[in-house]
């Protein structure tokens, strides 16, 4: 659980771009801030974010999308909700952290939309692409898939929603064969993109999930000067 600070080689002008992702109830951004704790005690800066709502535009804009029961909306609508709300936290808080040498640390981003709106919706792949270029979206320089059978995630994602005493998201009242289209996307991007792609494990305790995370993302971070501990910033 709290791994060594690790010693890193020396900082480059840019930060790195994480991702985080996953079907509900994977918990992602339980690990996305338990990455961020260790972050803060290895002195490494970084922001967090996330997809919807990761500015104050995107708050709005989550609002109406996660809503259990809000308007209907055909899937190309969804869509471009999502777009809109990406384009802004790229502009407003991803690009300009990259650019200063933070890393950023993100909360869904493009291959939540390939798997939710693309796959499990049917919107075209070459669509999704189309825009994606049209649009010069960044590509992550490591994107985690956290990963479970979705029997287990929506069990989890219920039971968090009964314990805050928060309604069922829109995403969680979606049938079994829904959130099993998005699983298998997931593993296929997961498989044809080795590179960028992480497959995580999710269904040990947070703890370990969390181990494992940092094995795998320890060589991104890079060191900072010896100072008083720098805390992670987060949006959203």
């Amino acid at each position: 659980m709290n791994p060594s600070p690790a010693v890193f080689p020396a900082r480059s002008r840019r930060g790195k771009f994480v991702t985080f992702e996953g079907i509900e109830g994977s918990g992602k951004s339980l690990q996305l801030r338990l990455l961020g704790e260790q972050l803060t005690r290895s002195r490494i800066p970084f922001i967090a974010t996330r997809e919807p709502g990761g500015t104050p535009f995107g708050r709005e804009v989550r609002a109406i999308l996660l809503a259990e029961k809000g308007p209907g909306r055909v899937p190309e609508a969804e869509l471009l909700l999502y777009l809109a709300d990406r384009i802004q936290d790229l502009k407003e808080v991803v690009e300009p952290a990259l650019r200063d040498g933070i890393h950023v640390l993100c909360d869904r981003y493009q291959d939540a939309t390939r798997a939710y709106q693309g796959a499990a919706r049917g919107i075209s792949p070459s669509l999704l692409q189309v825009l994606a270029q049209s649009l010069q979206l960044r590509r992550p320089d490591l994107t985690l898939v956290f990963d479970l059978p979705v029997e287990v995630g929506l069990e989890r994602a219920r039971r968090r929603n009964s314990e805050e005493n928060s309604s069922q998201g829109r995403f969680e009242a979606e049938c079994l064969a829904f959130h099993r289209r998005v699983r298998r996307a997931y593993r296929r991007f997961a498989a044809e993109e080795p590179d960028r792609f992480r497959l995580i494990p999710a269904d040990a305790p947070p703890e370990k999930v969390h181990d494992r995370v940092w094995r795998v993302t320890r060589t991104l971070w890079e060191a900072v000067p010896a100072r008083p501990a720098v805390r992670g910033r987060s949006r959203g």
